[in-house]
């Protein structure tokens, strides 16, 4: 992991949806953090920093060192409330992570060679069924993304979980719940072709259900 992220936090005594939304007002964040066998710090965020580390994808996928007073402790970020129509951040979720402990993360995949892989230069669509996977690690071994190479792929082909180049020490949780959770990652399928026959039908059948109305 090339990136480092340092999160600047404070402790906060007052709870509930008054105080949150006092915390809001300020240009602050309310946010938790749990885990490790310790007991949760209720803690906030000064929002537009946050909203600048949230521009980074790799912000969502890395250990980062979150500073609370003279304090430093290592944390994922874990859930994530956003304002539904404007752009604020309602509510953070840390989890502290052990070094000795593995952790569940979800991770973003990164797709090579897409433009020049066989299937698409025969015409192909790629047809990307996940954008991210969920792996359980260490967190030294947490990666940053996940590649997918593509320079193989034929049309009607299709990359599943178990064919995944993984990174050392990097497990897929889903692959030890049986075959059936070995999902299509990626695939490339034919374009379709639309003959003129097949549009004038859809031209006539359009110009009858106008003339029916």
């Amino acid at each position: 992991m090339s990136i480092s992220f340092e999160v600047q936090a404070e402790t906060r005594d007052d709870m509930g949806k008054g105080a949150s939304r006092r915390l809001r007002r300020a240009g602050q964040v309310p946010a938790i953090i749990y885990g490790a066998h310790k007991e949760p710090t209720m803690i906030t965020l000064a929002h537009n920093e946050l909203i600048k580390n949230l521009e980074h994808e790799a912000f969502y996928s890395h250990v980062l060192d979150l500073k609370l007073g003279s304090k430093k402790e290592q944390v994922v970020l874990k859930d994530l409330q956003r304002h539904p129509s404007k752009p604020f951040i309602l509510h953070v979720d840390f989890l502290r992570v052990s070094a000795k402990e593995k952790l569940r993360m979800h991770v973003p995949l990164h797709f090579m060679n897409e433009d020049t892989a066989p299937g698409v230069k025969q015409g192909g669509r790629v047809a990307h069924t996940l954008t991210d996977i969920e792996v359980s690690c260490l967190p030294k071994d947490l990666p940053e993304y996940i590649e997918i190479d593509m320079s193989e792929v034929e049309i009607g082909q299709a990359i599943h979980l178990s064919e995944l180049a993984l990174p050392k020490g990097i497990e897929i949780p889903a692959l030890a719940q049986g075959a059936e959770q070995d999902a299509v990652v990626v695939s490339i399928h034919a374009a379709k072709v639309v003959s003129e026959d097949e549009e004038e039908e859809a031209g006539e059948g359009a110009a009858e259900e106008a003339g029916e109305e």
